[in-house]
């Protein structure tokens, strides 16, 4: 499942859990094993790290970028924030149209290009904003 913001993973387990079985007929057994989960993660737009990730893509693509809620499982990222008490930045450089984990995926050569030239500049960005030298 993937999970919004502020939902947990094993409340939400349990509470699918708890559909299934009521969902099942009579003499049917069910049962469900819970793997793993991980906490979502939105990255505020007002840290220096958006800033710096905003300012260099559009230095690099020459267009305003438009922020998406949109990602995978990394649970790691929410416990970068717990544990060590960091943001995390995380910046795409993949189009809807590349269908990801799809049997005809693919990434053009044009964005992973343009993503080795931004990454650099995020760097600069950032070390500017957080006053690092």
């Amino acid at each position: 499942m993937r999970l919004v913001p502020y939902q947990d993973s094993e409340k939400i387990a349990g509470l699918f859990e708890k559909h299934l079985i009521s969902l099942a007929p009579p003499g049917v057994k069910v049962k469900v094993e819970y793997l793993h989960g991980g906490q979502a993660y939105v990255s505020p737009l007002e840290t220096p790290e958006y800033i710096a990730a905003a300012r260099s893509m559009e230095k690099i693509f020459n267009k305003q970028p438009v922020p998406v809620r949109s990602g995978g499982s990394i649970p790691i990222v929410s416990t970068f924030e717990k544990v060590l008490g960091i943001k995390s930045i995380l910046m795409g450089f993949g189009l809807e149209s590349d269908s990801i984990h799809s049997p005809n995926e693919n990434f053009p050569l044009f964005n992973f290009y343009k993503g080795i030239e931004t990454i650099p500049v995020f760097f600069k960005q950032y070390s500017t904003l957080k006053n690092i030298v």
